[in-house]
């Protein structure tokens, strides 16, 4: 399984909180890739810039002590979320949506909002 993790799944995981274990496992399996989008990272410094929530002050370097491989944001993942139909106006979770879709990736979510766009889905 190829799967992208959501910005909220990433922190949940560097927190060891909020997770099934399904989805923990899955996430753990070295048969899965598991990779996180610089949407989320960028995500994580504006929100925490703004005090809206905690994160390690290191995230890059956790991300690649987690196993996570780093998906870059390219100019076609831009244009394929500028693209998407409005039912999520969120622009990080719309980039994520892009991401998946070409990237061939499942995306492990609690968000509801992604359920309108038939990406593939792995709940968390």
């Amino acid at each position: 399984m190829r799967l992208l993790l959501d910005t909220h799944v990433l922190l949940w995981w560097l927190a060891d909180e909020e997770l099934t274990t399904r989805t923990r496992e899955a996430i753990a399996d070295p048969a899965n890739l598991a990779v996180v989008s610089a949407a989320s990272a960028w995500e994580i410094a504006i929100k925490k810039a703004l005090g809206k929530l905690s994160a390690p002050d290191d995230l890059e370097h956790q991300v690649h002590v987690g196993g996570f491989l780093p998906l870059p944001i390219s100019i076609g993942h831009a244009v394929a979320a500028g693209q998407l139909a409005r039912h999520h106006d969120d622009p990080f979770d719309r980039m994520l949506i892009a991401q998946a879709f070409a990237e061939g990736l499942t995306i492990v979510t609690r968000d509801k909002g992604f359920d309108d766009y038939g990406v593939p889905l792995l709940a968390a």
